[in-house]
């Protein structure tokens, strides 16, 4: 090898190609109005993004990271936002891996016709007659579901595979479902995440709650709380109903690394995570909490 190349090896090492799949913290579902049994709207899912299958909002796979070795990078696993209690629910936090940003989910709105959904990763669902839903993120989520004109249900947050669905009509006054999230195989078997958090029902009116969307989002509250969304899926939380007219939180986001079994990752402090033992040539880590930074060997 002539003596530049020699060079350039030492100083540019071989690069680590990971595979990632990184899920932003599911919006808080809003508050049911207490005083008229109005149902809060579900929150949107965090933000889904991945380079091992389809990305949110129906998008290709991104491109797999190739990471020089003996480097730290970012890693943050964001939490899910607050329900609301009497009021809208909170927006989830951002999920970070390198240069890969997962945006929170958008916040369910409080059971009452001038709140509306918030944007975020997938948008948080419509609350009664407010018509204006959240918006999700290109690429990451779908938007929240609307309202239906009349009907004291609230709409669903938005997940990474579907839109919110509005309230419906049939039975009257019920919550409309959270959006439908997305199946991985990252870790070696299907499992699936961010879904939407289902729309809040109206007391004493027939109605019923809305479902939480596939992938962990929670169900919506009718005479009571919302659902939280699930632990590490990013699912959004349901909306709530009095008389204990708190939404569900969102759940927690994630980060999944997948590389080579001839590397070795070090979790730095600050993080909460796991490795798997190999299988099929590759490692496969899973980061469930904090903020930190993740290096190779």
């Amino acid at each position: 090898m002539p003596i530049l190349g020699i060079i350039a090896s030492q100083n540019y090492p071989r690069t680590v190609a990971v595979d990632f799949l990184v899920i932003a913290g599911g919006g808080g579902g809003g508050g049911g109005k207490s005083s008229a049994g109005l149902g809060g709207s579900g929150g949107g899912a965090g933000g889904y993004r991945t380079s091992a299958g389809t990305s949110g909002r129906g998008s290709s796979a991104e491109s797999i990271l190739q990471l020089i070795p003996s480097t730290n990078y970012t890693v943050t696993v964001g939490a899910g936002g607050a329900g609301g209690n009497g009021g809208n629910g909170v927006i989830g936090s951002n999920s970070v891996f390198s240069t890969i940003t997962c945006t929170g989910g958008g916040r369910g709105g409080y059971g009452e016709p001038s709140s509306s959904g918030g944007n975020g990763g997938a948008g948080g669902g419509a609350p009664f007659e407010s018509n204006t839903p959240g918006t999700g993120t290109t690429a990451q989520g779908y938007d929240g579901g609307n309202a239906t004109a009349g009907n004291a249900g609230s709409g669903g947050g938005g997940g990474a595979g579907a839109v919110g669905q509005v309230s419906q009509t049939s039975p009257n006054y019920s919550g409309g479902a959270g959006g439908a999230g997305l199946a991985s195989t990252i870790t070696g078997s299907s499992v699936t995440r961010g879904g939407g958090g289902g729309g809040g029902g109206a007391t004493g009116l027939s109605g019923v709650p809305g479902a939480g969307g596939s992938g962990g989002g929670g169900a919506g509250g009718n005479g009571g709380a919302g659902v939280a969304g699930t632990a590490n899926t990013g699912g959004g939380g349901g909306g709530g109903d009095r008389p204990a007219t708190a939404g569900g939180s969102g759940g927690s986001g994630v980060v999944i690394l997948k590389y080579p079994d001839s590397r070795t990752i070090t979790i730095g402090s600050g993080l909460t995570g796991s490795t798997a033992a190999p299988s099929g040539g590759y490692k496969v880590s899973t980061i469930t909490a904090g903020s930190g930074n993740v290096s190779w060997a």
